[in-house]
């Protein structure tokens, strides 16, 4: 079946930085676009970061654009989320998912919690 385990979530100080990772298996990953979204408290889930099927092409959200970057390994069959500039309002736990069509997710992971607080 198909599986989305994401994973490098905790706690950083402001101005830190992380690397989230996410092994994909259970589905064809190297012919999907892969997404990184996010829900703080309160508030809906958005788009973070996709990237298209050979890596290509990225998109991100205006409030990450310039700190946070997608990147994948088809081999591997992983996408990471390498998120540098951390700040508090990026806390939210992060979810990895998986789609055949821009802003479709088709498949998601469970999400991994990122905290951002001195």
């Amino acid at each position: 079946q198909v599986q989305l385990v994401e994973s490098g979530g905790g706690l950083v100080l402001p101005g830190g930085s992380l690397r989230l990772s996410c092994g994909a298996s259970g589905f064809t990953f190297s012919s999907y676009i892969m997404n990184w979204y996010r829900q703080a408290p309160g508030k809906e889930r958005e788009l973070v970061a996709a990237i298209t099927p050979a890596g290509g092409i990225t998109n991100y959200a205006d409030s990450v654009n310039g700190r946070f970057t997608i990147s994948r390994d088809n081999v591997k069959a992983t996408v990471f989320l390498q998120m540098n500039s951390l700040k508090p309002e990026d806390t939210a736990v992060y979810y990895c998912a998986a789609s055949t069509l821009w802003y479709k997710p088709q498949y998601w992971g469970q999400g991994t919690q990122v905290t951002v607080s001195s």
